[in-house]
């Protein structure tokens, strides 16, 4: 697998956050520059930029590891997204150009074609671009940062299940592009605010195989209520 020098901290993440590299497992330098067909600068460049995110961590006698984030980091994650991305909707209402406006409707028929029809699949990849859409429209590239690296730790942290009535979630998103392209920043924070909380419930914790296991064996042994 080779990526371009400057892509390497991108792929390093998406390879944390898919599972590839699990929680508390090694990062090498070697080990990476050999993944990545790249040396091991750009690699040694993307760990830093990777510990100041959160999810690589020194550790002594082991170097870099990817992080193990509690329960507690992860909740208060959520709690962060419910602040932030009604934020980054009210800057979007303000600052959109007519390029974020018009992949933003473009988005909103996809998406509500693609739940009437039920393809879930597909509902999943442009949700994330809708959210990543609608994240640059804020014009402001450090809360479009902060909106992108919640996104990323949230997807590393939880599994998120797919919307009982997606047509309606669809119709949400395409409300809060209405608010966004009007400019009416408080309506577009007000229905972000509301869609943030009402999905904040799909949210399932990821737990880590081990502990699964760990957590098995205690119930069985305990008997079944």
């Amino acid at each position: 697998m080779r990526v371009p020098a400057r892509s390497v901290c991108t792929a390093i993440r998406d390879d944390i956050v898919s599972g590839v590299f699990e929680r508390g497992s090694r990062l090498t330098e070697d080990q990476l520059a050999r993944r990545y067909g790249v040396s091991r600068v750009p690699v040694r460049e993307a760990l830093r930029t990777l510990q100041s995110e959160g999810f690589v961590v020194t550790r002594r006698h082991a170097g870099a590891c990817v992080a193990e984030p509690t329960e507690q980091e992860a909740a208060d994650l959520l709690e962060i997204r419910l602040l932030l991305e009604p934020l980054g909707a009210a800057r979007a209402a303000q600052r959109r150009t007519e390029a974020h406006l018009k992949v933003l409707r473009g988005l909103v028929r996809l998406g509500q074609d693609r739940a009437r029809r039920g393809q879930g699949e597909d509902l999943r990849s442009l949700g994330a671009w809708f959210h990543e859409t609608l994240a640059r429209a804020c014009g402001s590239p450090g809360l479009t940062a902060l909106l992108t690296q919640l996104r990323h730790k949230i997807a590393w942290m939880y599994a998120v299940e797919q919307p009982a009535r997606p047509v309606e979630a669809w119709a949400e998103h395409g409300a809060i592009v209405d608010a966004v392209a009007r400019g009416d920043a408080e309506r577009a924070r007000a229905l972000t605010a509301l869609h943030a909380e009402r999905t904040t419930g799909a949210h399932r914790l990821r737990i880590p195989a081990a502990v699964r296991t760990s957590q098995h064996s205690v119930n069985t042994a305990g008997g079944r209520i």
